[in-house]
């Protein structure tokens, strides 16, 4: 099964009782992108978060416990996930090259199910930030417009004298509606464009992104009074990963960007405990959003013939490692939340542990509504997994992260290892370090052990599978 033409007709003939070609009516498309969002909370085993809206889709669908972003940082990871090719394709690798710089002619995901006969609209945060694309959408794609703060908080940071705060507090509970914030908004104007999107002919494609659980961890109070601070737990290794180089984690600048919060050093426990607070609090905001979306799909009678697909652009560090934020190639960063129910599905409620990458939703999306596959694409369809989640898949997933002009780190997820490779960015022969951690001895990890050596074999068949790269990794799909 090596040419596209032989795995294609595998997938289509896999017997999957899901919406395909076969049927006379292609399955609507309901695509939720989440900011930050973490694989922490309930259908990942974390009941002490309040997330059932996100629980009831994972019982509808599948939990993919081990999908990996290719960059963790917002524009370079929804760019690779709208495109379907990896960051050194794209050459976005920062949060204001537009990749149609590099790539003029791609089509995108929501541009490919344009092409083919679908209405495709997009509201909130789908590409990042202050830019979008016009050609991916049927109707021009907005955002509400609302406060990041409260009035009262607002007015605060009016009157505040500290010298050129870049941004507010890092965190606020509001006695405020919903709908006071951004992500309250959109969740309505999600709601309105399902009550019109059931009278048209043709199928839809309506991508919806929330802004939290982003900075500023701010939310409605009654979500932060969902937990007891008390018995919020800080991180367990508050440390740099032992022998691991300094630039493999920053100093965690997004955070410190915020009023209060301290320029350097450590975050003390008790600011640490409610910055988790917030983030939790956000993430539980977040959740309700989605379960009013999810409830006027059933309201309108669209569940039946709706593939529904939900990620979280990137992990995100909570205090481990002594970092907060993202920006890096560890797996608190690169490990990123991915629900996904089809109709039909046999295997709803189950897990899967296979190593995915979000390269691949967009031809697993595309092969779901019996769409052809574009040529540029750089990923695989996890199709199959739908109806056999455990059944053998890729060797690796593959993310990766700059620092500065001269120094791009590599990094490999295997079933057992996480092994990166710093290489100079215009010479790729010159490695400047490697990490390597074990991940069925220490899956925080917290000790490269790549220098060991009665690790010498193992890092050079490492290498020589890192070498072969993604191409290689699905050799035996």
């Amino acid at each position: 099964m090596n040419s596209k033409l032989t795995r294609r007709q595998f997938f289509m003939g896999s017997g999957l009782a899901l919406a395909s070609a076969a049927q006379t009516k292609k399955p609507n498309i309901l695509f939720f992108a989440v900011d930050d969002l973490r694989p922490e909370f309930g259908c990942y085993g974390f009941d002490y978060i309040k997330s059932p809206n996100l629980d009831r889709l994972a019982k509808q669908g599948m939990v993919f416990d081990r999908a990996y972003c290719q960059q963790a940082v917002c524009s370079p990871s929804r760019t690779s996930l709208l495109t379907g090719a990896r960051p050194d394709s794209t050459q976005v690798w920062d949060l204001v090259t537009h990749f149609r710089k590099a790539m003029p002619n791609v089509v995108t995901l929501p541009q490919h199910f344009k092409q083919n006969g679908y209405f495709v609209q997009g509201m909130g945060k789908i590409f990042h930030g202050g830019y979008d694309d016009e050609g991916s959408w049927t109707v021009p794609w907005q955002t509400p417009k609302a406060p990041n703060y409260s009035k009262v908080q607002t007015a605060a940071i009016k009157d505040d004298d500290k010298p050129n705060p870049k941004d507010g507090p890092a965190f606020e509970s509001a006695d405020v509606a919903d709908n006071f914030y951004k992500d309250g908004m959109t969740a309505d104007l999600a709601v309105k464009t399902l009550q019109g999107l059931k009278s048209k002919k043709e199928p839809f494609f309506l991508a919806v992104g929330f802004s939290k659980p982003h900075l500023p961890f701010v939310a409605p109070k009654k979500y932060w009074d969902l937990y007891d601070p008390s018995t919020i737990k800080l991180a367990p290794n508050p440390y740099h990963p032992e022998d691991s180089p300094e630039y493999a984690l920053t100093s965690s600048g997004e955070l410190r960007n915020y009023q209060g919060m301290p320029a350097k050093g450590a975050i003390p426990d008790d600011l640490a405990r409610t910055l988790k607070h917030g983030y939790y609090a956000s993430l539980s905001y977040t959740d309700a959003q989605i379960g009013k979306v999810l409830d006027e799909l059933d309201r309108q009678g669209l569940r039946q013939n709706t593939v529904i697909v939900l990620w979280g652009d990137h992990g995100w560090k909570l205090g481990e490692h002594g970092e907060w934020c993202k920006h890096s190639n560890v797996e608190n960063d690169t490990n990123a939340p991915l629900l996904l129910s089809a109709p039909g599905m046999k295997t709803a409620g189950k897990h899967s542990r296979a190593l995915v990458e979000f390269v691949d939703i967009y031809p697993t999306l595309a092969e779901l509504a019996g769409l052809p596959l574009p040529a540029h694409l750089e990923g695989t369809s996890f199709k199959p997994l739908l109806e056999n989640p455990n059944r053998p898949w890729k060797q690796a997933a593959f993310s990766q992260y700059p620092r500065g002009q001269k120094v791009m780190g590599y990094s490999m997820r295997t079933d057992r290892y996480r092994f990166t490779v710093w290489v100079g960015r215009k010479d790729h022969s010159k490695v400047e370090a490697i990490e390597l951690y074990d991940h069925q001895k220490d899956p925080q990890e917290n000790r490269n052990v790549a220098k060991a050596p009665e690790n010498a074999k193992l890092v050079d068949a490492l290498m020589l599978q890192w070498k072969a790269g993604w191409q290689g990794a699905k050799q035996k799909l």
